[in-house]
């Protein structure tokens, strides 16, 4: 099937949906209308993802938001986050700006099975989680202790006596090899602890950026960045970057002061219990554990869970 025919198929499928939902009450779609529009819109943006045309006109022509009646209840779903992501494929038709756009309206069309889908009791889960982060392998995720700073320490006072000891140029011969001798000792014990940081492994050193706090980096393009994996299906590491761009979002709004060192665990223990990022950051945070840490399977669908719990934050 050619791309043109393509369009008219997903356009008309787009407008039996919205001719359906105009003949109910209040024009408020029912949860199987909904669904549907979802549905038609992601088909069409799947065609926009494989061609990177023009946006075809059911995205160009969204509401501003949907009215959906679940459970007795209307509910008002804003398309701002849908037109945004349109927005910037029009600027950049890019495959990446439409995998962002199909990858938004799943998380809709998530987030609805979610709300129809009986609560999980993730009690289980807490106790597997917790006995993951009880294992060997996680006793040394921690800040600098009071060992490390005075190796620190005794590093910069040695290498600040070597620089007053190469200032004065009435060193002797022998005194040279001598000083020339403790720099090739330094230079040892430097690529010693280098070699011993790559044994470590280098997810650890990804976690915790070393430079700069997290916040350094805006939340944007930590999520743009997430998309990018995301679109190459590398899924564990899209996880990874949109974990650091909810920690970047809520770092610039001074829930908490800017601790480069810090873990996943100790953001939420700054969070007050009462907080209404509370619920939500703790969700994000099991998600990026099990998926970086416990290295479980992570798909496409573990990726729309984490992006559903980042705009809850507010990112969007």
């Amino acid at each position: 099937m050619t791309s043109w025919r393509k369009y008219i198929l997903g356009w008309l499928l787009f407008a039996s949906v919205f001719t359906v939902a105009d003949t109910q009450p209040g024009n408020a779609f029912t949860s199987a209308q909904y669904r549907d529009q979802l549905d038609g819109l992601v088909a069409v943006s799947r065609q926009l993802e494989n061609n990177q045309g023009d946006v075809p006109a059911p995205l160009k022509q969204l509401p501003h938001s949907w009215r959906v009646n679940l459970n007795q209840r209307d509910f008002e779903i804003s398309t701002d986050g849908v037109g945004g992501d349109v927005r910037r494929y029009e600027q950049d038709k890019s495959a990446t700006n439409a995998t962002a756009i199909r990858t938004r309206i799943e998380s809709l069309r998530a987030e609805l099975d979610g709300f129809e889908r009986t609560p999980a009791d993730y009690s289980t889960r807490r106790t597997e989680l917790n006995s993951i982060l009880a294992r060997s392998e996680f006793r040394d995720v921690h800040g600098p202790t009071w060992f490390d700073r005075l190796k620190r320490w005794l590093l910069e006072r040695f290498f600040h006596l070597l620089g007053k000891l190469f200032r004065s140029s009435a060193i002797p011969t022998l005194g040279k090899y001598f000083i020339y001798g403790l720099m090739g000792l330094a230079g040892l014990g430097l690529l010693y602890v280098v070699y011993r940081s790559i044994l470590r492994g280098q997810e650890f050193e990804e976690v915790v950026p070393k430079d700069l706090p997290i916040s350094a980096k805006e939340w944007t393009i930590w999520l743009s960045e997430a998309r990018a994996a995301a679109a190459k299906g590398d899924w564990r590491d899209a996880v990874h970057l949109a974990y650091w761009a909810g920690i970047s979002f809520l770092e610039r709004q001074g829930l908490w002061k800017p601790d480069r060192a810090r873990t996943p665990r100790e953001y939420l223990r700054l969070i007050s219990p009462q907080a209404e990022q509370r619920e939500t950051l703790t969700a994000l945070t099991q998600i990026f554990e099990l998926t970086w840490y416990a290295k479980r399977p992570a798909g496409e669908a573990t990726f729309s869970k984490t992006l559903e719990e980042l705009e809850k934050l507010g990112c969007r």
